[in-house]
């Protein structure tokens, strides 16, 4: 069975690497973007099988990177992460298929199993 890829998108680059190390032992190949234009490029490039993409960045946040991205890839399997969830911010984004909100932080430990099933169902 091949290894699925996974986009981790985030400006923190502490953050980013912490994520990377805990998804390369859940088994993915991850690849990792600072902001949202360098994870449309990757998406373009790359093809992973699943985004994890936070939600506040500067420049371009993540949920206009979301947008552009679905103008190309609309099935790919996205899981918002934020440090600060709100109903508001979700119900901004159910146009455009989200898989799931993920907190930033211990809580992230728990992702896996949303993480496997998503991919799982990807046709």
């Amino acid at each position: 069975m091949p290894v699925k890829r996974i986009l981790v998108v985030d400006d923190e680059p502490e953050l980013l690497k912490a994520m990377r190390i805990r998804l390369a032992s859940w088994g993915y190949d991850v690849l990792t973007a600072t902001s949202g234009k360098e994870a449309i490029q990757l998406v373009k490039k790359e093809i992973p099988d699943a985004i994890i993409l936070d939600i506040m960045m500067p420049e371009m946040d993540g949920i206009e990177a979301l947008k552009r991205i679905r103008r190309f890839n609309k099935k790919v399997p996205v899981f918002m992460l934020t440090a600060y969830p709100s109903q508001e911010r979700m119900q901004n984004t159910e146009s455009l298929g989200i898989s799931a909100f993920i907190p930033k932080g211990n809580e992230f430990e728990n992702a896996s199993e949303f993480v496997r099933v998503a991919i799982k169902g990807q046709k």
